[in-house]
């Protein structure tokens, strides 16, 4: 198991015995993903809190209408789920989809509570990468709202510039909330501009 990675990541925020290192590596499950193939669906019950060792995944939303709406892309050493259904464990409103083959190493809702038990610093480590995500969260809300689609693509291009090399335009559209052509546009004007 690719448990490494996930380890290096860990010691960013606080440091494990060899001992609780160990308590961990028997909490974690590691799974393969296909291109295409989904982490969770929305209408499930999320049961796993998701480390990307490598790949590529999209969260996303279908409304009514069947219209796709993206929320964020993983990539390695990130975390992916549907957060929401998994601390309630209720229906997810949310897809996980992966974009590219994609491990993942994962941690089913009875394993996290036995490491915050086990281990209280780890809980300290999730709650620093919730608060780091609802931060991000309302960050991206206010650069929708403020930020013309040509400024947010701007954003997205220097916050990620390896990730959009790795996902379709159509999907970069979809996540700044806008029309793929609209988002070609953007680019041709951008190049006019340099």
């Amino acid at each position: 198991m690719k448990i490494q990675p996930l380890l290096d990541y860990i010691r960013n925020f606080v440091e494990l015995t060899e001992k609780e290192e160990a308590f961990l590596t028997s909490k974690v499950s590691y799974r393969k993903y296909l291109k295409g193939q989904f982490v969770i669906q929305q209408g499930d019950v999320c049961k796993y809190e998701c480390f990307v060792i490598s790949g590529c995944t999209k969260t996303y939303f279908v409304d009514e209408e069947g219209q796709e709406h993206i929320i964020m892309f993983s990539v390695e050493n990130w975390w992916t789920s549907d957060i929401g259904s998994f601390i309630t464990q209720t229906p997810a409103d949310l897809n996980v989809q992966c974009l590219e083959n994609t491990e993942l190493i994962m941690f089913s809702h009875d394993d996290i509570e036995d490491l915050y038990a086990e281990i209280p610093k780890l809980e300290r480590l999730f709650r620093l990468i919730v608060e780091r995500a609802l931060v991000a969260s309302q960050k991206r809300i206010i650069r929708n709202f403020s930020l013309s689609a040509k400024d947010r693509y701007l954003f997205f291009r220097n916050q990620y510039p390896l990730i959009e090399q790795r996902i379709p335009q159509y999907m970069i559209a979809s996540y700044l909330g806008i029309t793929k052509e609209f988002l070609s546009k953007i680019k041709s004007q951008l190049i006019l501009e340099q």
